[in-house]
């Protein structure tokens, strides 16, 4: 039987969803996660591919806007809920999806598609590149010591309600949007995203706790933590588990540490998804001890090259002419001339000689500025064609401080 590709009704989001849950090993969430994602699925950007009345294959869109270098906030696609039904494999039903969301991003005005990957090596193909990574680490506070910068004394801190403090948090949160690339704005419903605790995702751990940061009466930050006790002959062996920590100075956010790290009874404190450039590995004493690990966070497709390159601004002159490869979307082929600098950009069509020539993988890896293009060429994934093009094109795209997605969709 023919499959037919269509946008999803609401009255089919429970069978729709039963597909995505199978994909990913076949166990329901809980019923506040799964109300939370069907508030938040937008219906008309989701797409189901049915065989008969079966659903065997789905995939959705959020709308984002996500900051790029130079703090400007750029409208996204936020790619999600991607799956195909285990019987129907290779038969081009993620390709088919694919080119419908992009195509729909298009139309919609959407220069960027963005998405967190299962399995990375997965979207490659379709000119996705990662563009920004996180970091993983677990604190020893046994052996660690934290070095705090001056003023985190005059940091005061206090336990609140989670639910009551959502507000303060969220606006913590979204002070912070504009001065990291990568990061989203939360449109409203996402706010209930660090909400959802079910009992079942815990593993052993208490409900999630919060303690803000206060200075001169004025939330400067906050974090959203667990514990889990542990013990052994030799004495407790708990667990701090951080699930979010914002601040909006180093003080505070040392304040926050501190904190964290003087937890009775847990001498491990653990985190994931922290930018890569994060303070708190320069506030310990030993490094090591931490047994830091970096992952793939956020992957980047740019779907209109010249819209996407003039979105974002550069830390430093550039004037160069990308030869583009983009088989999946053919539209941004050729050769683009960038010219810009910290104030703006411009990106157009050129029949000027290429200076380099990459994929559109290589320049959504690139986008953020946590990937540099010196990196990737050294991989054999850039070629310089203009002696000095490398260099200059890899310094303009960097950026003062890492990428960094703060939470999955």
């Amino acid at each position: 039987m023919t499959t037919e590709l269509r946008v999803l009704d609401p009255s089919e989001w429970d069978r729709w969803y039963e597909v995505l849950e199978l994909a990913f090993g076949g166990v329901a969430e809980a019923p506040e996660e799964r109300r939370l994602w069907r508030d938040l699925t937008e219906f008309e950007r989701s797409l189901g591919v049915w065989d008969g009345d079966l659903c065997v294959g789905t995939a959705g869109a959020f709308t984002f806007r996500l900051t790029v270098p130079g703090g400007a906030s750029v409208p996204a696609g936020g790619v999600t809920m991607v799956s195909v039904a285990g019987t129907h494999r290779r038969r081009g039903i993620l390709t088919s999806m694919m080119r419908r969301q992009l195509d729909d991003l298009r139309a919609a005005g959407e220069c960027l598609a963005v998405l967190t990957a299962s399995e990375p090596e997965i979207y490659g193909r379709f000119g996705y590149g990662v563009g920004a990574y996180s970091a993983h680490a677990a604190i020893d506070t046994n052996r660690v010591r934290l070095a705090v910068p001056e003023g985190t004394d005059r940091v005061s801190l206090r336990r609140a309600d989670l639910a009551e403090s959502s507000a303060v948090c969220e606006a913590v949160y979204a002070r912070l949007v504009p001065a990291r690339p990568g990061m989203l704005a939360r449109r409203p419903g996402w706010e209930r995203l660090p909400l959802i605790d079910p009992v079942a995702d815990r593993e052993g751990a208490s409900p999630r706790q919060c303690v803000l940061a206060e200075r001169d009466g004025e939330v400067v930050g906050f974090a959203h933590y667990a514990i889990k006790p542990d013990w052994s002959y030799a004495g407790a062996e708990g667990t701090v588990n951080v699930h979010q920590l914002a601040g909006l100075d180093p003080a505070a956010e040392a304040a926050l540490w501190r904190f964290l790290c003087s937890v009775d009874l847990a001498p491990t404190v653990r985190f994931r998804s922290r930018p890569v450039d994060d303070a708190w590995q320069h506030l310990v004493s030993d490094v090591r001890r931490c047994e830091p690990t970096v992952r793939d966070a956020l992957h980047v497709r740019l779907v209109e090259v010249g819209a996407a390159l003039e979105a974002r601004t550069y830390q430093a002159p550039v004037d160069v002419v990308f030869e583009v490869e983009d088989a999946f979307c053919p539209w941004n082929a050729g050769r683009w001339r960038l010219t810009g600098d910290a104030k703006g950009a411009v990106c157009v069509r050129s029949e000027d000689a290429a200076d380099l020539a990459l994929s559109v993988r290589e320049l959504g890896a690139a986008y953020l500025g946590g990937t540099s293009l010196v990196s990737l060429a050294s991989a054999g994934r850039v070629r310089e064609l203009r002696e000095g093009a490398l260099t200059e094109a890899s310094v303009a795209f960097g950026s003062p401080v890492a990428p960094w997605l703060p939470h999955g969709f």
